[in-house]
């Protein structure tokens, strides 16, 4: 992330001014945005700040009808598992999961959630381990120019990101077929569910985009949709490219700006307000559901003496911001899981793991990254059990 930020700011500051050519965007007004939807998929997303409109809808539903949308998760154990950002440092969440499997432990998550790099990690983790192999693939062999170009100077100014994300969207074409989306919308009909979120920089509100509707729509648009919104979720302002989202509101077709999902939330479970105690009694889940939130990144960035210059104080500053942005989430999360009778277990990269990546995605240190992740799963993962904070013995 940092070295993400650094292409941003040594770009802003060398060049001032340009015009831009880009073509002129379509958006709403204030007043549409709670009323528009994805052409033909009305439900492919929500709103993660508020409570989804049709909860209460959904709670209205028999216990027949429940049964008949989730055959295979009604009166089940349930577990969940969460991605969190953080790049190239997404290695570490590939290794975990592959060695995870190897102890024969990792369950089938009912519900998979993922933001930037995670969102790239969710599908896979959400489908199980015969897609071990691609996460692997992904984040031990790629480098950055497999991922991004830059930009000149003037371009980066001109236009609206440092780099150009083709190479990125290539990559997902490659991975997010239509056999893997057959997949993820047959799980949808077992009553799984996988979700990914961005944000709606046009609205400042993180979205949550629900990927088995928008795969079990039938809409040919589908594929391609899902790998826009793995795009988006992953786009750090300002260094990638934005994604516009064509949507329609009031009978008009609009377009929406989606960027990085962790500016607005680093992780997250369910939206905020919604009654989780009384989902699970509807669903008859009589065993604690158990929650598991993996966090590719530290705790705690590493002590470093910062230069005195624009450049590395900026960086450095919006680092840190973005840092204690994931410590709200957790805080968040863990306190909804108290509340809602979930058994909470976070796990980060060590704090004495150096970071000694020469590039934004260095394929030698996220190799290296993914190999201990793998180890640490291999040898046991020990999960925190609250945030860092909440006791005496650090939530070990």
């Amino acid at each position: 992330m940092f070295r993400l930020l650094c292409i941003l700011l040594s770009v802003s500051v060398t060049v001032l001014g340009g015009c831009t050519s880009l073509p002129e965007r379509k958006p709403m007004n204030a007043e549409l945005q709670e009323v528009a939807i994805i052409p033909g998929i009305p439900d492919a997303r929500s709103w993660a700040d508020t409570r989804p409109e049709n909860y209460e809808n959904w709670m209205s539903l028999s216990k027949q009808q429940i049964r008949e949308r989730y055959p295979e998760t009604i009166s089940k154990p349930h577990n969940y598992l969460a991605i969190s950002g953080g790049g190239a440092r997404g290695a570490f969440g590939a290794g975990l999961l592959n060695g995870w499997t190897a102890t024969g432990t990792r369950p089938e998550f009912t519900i998979v959630t993922g933001v930037s790099t995670g969102s790239i990690l969710a599908p896979f983790a959400f489908l199980g381990s015969d897609y071990d192999h691609l996460i692997k693939k992904f984040y031990t062999t790629m480098s950055t120019e497999a991922l991004l170009t830059k930009r000149s100077r003037i371009a980066a100014v001109t236009k609206d990101a440092a780099t150009d994300s083709a190479p990125m969207k290539n990559q997902l074409a490659l991975y997010i077929d239509d056999e893997l989306v057959a997949k993820i919308a047959a799980e949808y009909a077992k009553g799984r569910e996988l979700f990914i979120g961005t944000t709606n920089l046009d609205a400042s509100r993180s979205v949550n985009w629900n990927i088995t509707a928008i795969a079990a729509s039938g809409n040919p648009n589908a594929t391609q949709l899902i790998r826009d919104i793995i795009r988006a979720s992953s786009s750090v302002p300002g260094v990638f490219p934005p994604v516009l989202f064509a949507v329609e509101a009031d009978g008009q077709l609009y377009d929406e700006m989606h960027v990085d999902g962790g500016i607005s939330s680093n992780v997250f479970v369910y939206p905020i307000g919604l009654d989780w105690t009384a989902v699970m009694k509807k669903m008859d889940v009589k065993t604690k559901p158990n929650l598991y939130v993996l966090r590719n990144g530290y705790l705690q960035d590493a002590w470093k003496a910062v230069k005195r210059n624009t450049l590395n104080i900026t960086a450095h500053s919006v680092s840190t911001l973005l840092t204690y942005v994931g410590h709200g989430d957790f805080n968040r999360i863990y306190l909804a899981a108290q509340r809602d009778g979930l058994d909470f277990n976070l796990v980060e990269i060590p704090a004495d793991f150096e970071d000694t990546s020469t590039e934004a995605f260095d394929p030698v240190w996220m190799t290296q990254l993914y190999e201990l992740g793998y180890s640490m799963a291999i040898n046991g993962i020990n999960w925190r059990k609250s945030p860092p904070g909440y006791d005496t013995n650090d939530g070990r």
